[in-house]
């Protein structure tokens, strides 16, 4: 009997994306969704021929009412699916200044590293595929917040990997279906309060429809085009820093003869080097400060500006300066 395509194409995936693994386990975050069950199988199969072990995690974010129990569940399907080792975490959720998603993201990620730590894994494999890098891209799209949203979701990342964002997520289904896999679609997915779930279920069918059945891959492809884009800009604003660093802080004189791309990319860095959190830096608060650094000369219209992170940026003579923000009472 031949090799169902779907599986052979997650398995592929997966073989290409762990092949400089060494000894160390691989860590598989498993949700109980199709798309991470096929990455799941993949990777215990892969592991026949490999030195190294197959642990299986899965987040409770505790988001849902019995969500425990579907933890426990997934658990046992691991198991089931010939993993060396589960686990089973939870975590809590704060949405602080932040959509509940990406909190559960951040949270998420938190606790998979730790778990990777736990079992000396140098690797950690997502289950995102080709449709969820379309929607990441529509999403930023949608927000207006540049090519840093549009560049969609890397490949890899520290020690996170996602082996099927060249799969659509009809083939991991289709691979799970091949394999005898039951899977849990989670009702977040079709609650259409969250705004990821109208773009799957609305959005983008109805662009399928009305432009045509390639406008997901064409999304997706414009995410690989954009970032090749978004890191030769962040190379030479690292190099532009740099040469501006002064013993404390940024000199602004010829700032502004660099391009606006360049010049935003400067202070974005600074601003995070000062201490502020990526997730909460927006364009609002990078444009502010790039008035605050415009001329070294002419007046400014604010003297300082209030960052995230409990930052203070503010401009001392020709040099854009950081402080730690005062906290009152």
């Amino acid at each position: 009997m031949s090799l169902d395509p779907s599986v052979a194409a997650v398995r592929l995936a997966v073989r290409r994306s762990v092949a400089d693994v060494g000894e160390h386990p691989v860590l598989v975050a498993c949700s109980g969704g199709a798309d991470s069950l096929a990455l799941l199988a993949a990777a215990v199969f892969e592991a026949r021929s490999r030195p190294w072990q197959v642990v299986g995690a899965t987040v409770d974010h505790g988001l849902q009412e019995g969500s425990a129990q579907r933890a426990g569940q997934v658990v046992a399907q691991m198991a089931a699916l010939g993993v060396d080792e589960t686990v089973s975490v939870s975590v809590s959720v704060e949405a602080r200044g932040q959509g509940v998603e990406a909190a559960a993201r951040e949270a998420r990620y938190a606790v998979l590293e730790e778990v990777a730590q736990r079992f000396s894994s140098e690797v950690v494999l997502l289950g995102h595929t080709l449709d969820d890098q379309a929607e990441t891209v529509l999403l930023g799209l949608a927000r207006g917040s540049g090519g840093r949203s549009l560049q969609g979701m890397r490949r890899r990342f520290e020690a996170f990997r996602r082996p099927l964002l060249d799969l659509r997520r009809s083939q991991t289904e289709a691979a799970c279906r091949a394999q005898g896999i039951e899977w849990w679609e989670d009702p977040h997915n079709h609650d259409p309060r969250f705004t990821r779930s109208r773009l799957r279920h609305r959005v983008l069918p109805m662009l399928e429809e009305q432009i045509g059945p390639g406008v997901t891959a064409a999304l997706a492809r414009t995410a690989a085009l954009v970032r090749a884009d978004v890191s030769a800009l962040d190379t030479i604003a690292a190099t532009a820093l740099e040469e501006r660093r002064g013993p404390d802080g940024v000199r602004t004189d010829g700032l502004g003869d660099l391009p606006a791309a360049v010049v935003s990319r400067v202070v974005r860095l600074a601003a995070l080097e000062a201490g502020c959190p990526p997730s909460e830096l927006t364009s609002g608060h990078v444009v502010a400060v790039e008035e605050l650094a415009a001329s070294a000369e002419g007046p400014v219209r604010h003297k300082q500006v209030q960052l995230p992170g409990h930052v203070t940026a503010y401009r001392d003579g020709s040099t854009l300066r950081f402080r730690r923000t005062a906290v009152s009472g």
